[in-house]
């Protein structure tokens, strides 16, 4: 009996080893629950992120050198989801599987010329083009002047004399549901970042 009692006394946690061990498990389990709720508020953030870029906010790396100086390869851009574009909008679109950027010169309806010296021309008006470094008529097989088709843009790279373009009837004007969205801002590189004009 005596040894029983002395075997009951062994098994005997002090209280205060009885109440660290309790506050140990609920901050276990409150750990466990914040750590769950971190994990499921980041995964909303990111699906949220992916659906305004997707939908609204496209993000497009640069490619190629057709944009240069406004933009140069391996620029990463933000464009904007847009129904309407003006001269001078630098616009994302697909061509063959492709995602070309280029500057809206005319809309459907008007009339472009370019001269044997690269002066461009919209309907009768010689456009001031301050975003380029050099004129050049470049790779141009088509009829001059030109009329842009219905619902269809006039588009341009920057640097004129390697850019591929509307200029060629290999690709064209572009028709409204080809355009991704008007590129607005650089992301990157840092020392480029603001708005793209």
């Amino acid at each position: 009996m005596k040894k029983r009692a002395q075997n009951v006394q062994r098994e005997r946690i002090p209280a205060e080893q009885l109440e660290a061990e309790l506050k140990r498990v609920r901050r276990q389990g409150q750990y466990r629950n914040t750590m769950r709720a971190t994990i499921y508020a980041l995964i909303v953030v990111a699906a949220v992120t992916i659906l305004v870029a997707t939908l609204w906010l496209p993000v497009l790396k640069i490619y190629g050198n057709s944009m240069t100086p406004t933009l140069n390869e391996s620029d990463i851009v933000f464009s904007v989801k847009s129904a309407e574009f003006k001269t001078g909008d630098v616009v994302a679109f697909y061509y063959e599987n492709k995602l070309l950027v280029k500057r809206c010169i005319a809309g459907p309806a008007d009339w472009v010329n370019i001269d044997g010296e690269g002066n461009v021309s919209v309907n009768g008006v010689q456009l001031d083009e301050p975003y380029i470094t050099e004129k050049a008529l470049g790779d141009c097989n088509i009829p001059l002047p030109y009329q842009v088709p219905e619902d269809r843009y006039f588009v341009m790279g920057d640097h004129r004399a390697t850019s591929a373009d509307s200029r060629n009837s290999v690709i064209g004007c572009v028709a409204e549901e080809q355009v991704v969205g008007k590129i607005v801002f650089r992301v990157w590189p840092l020392k480029g970042i603001g708005r793209v004009n």
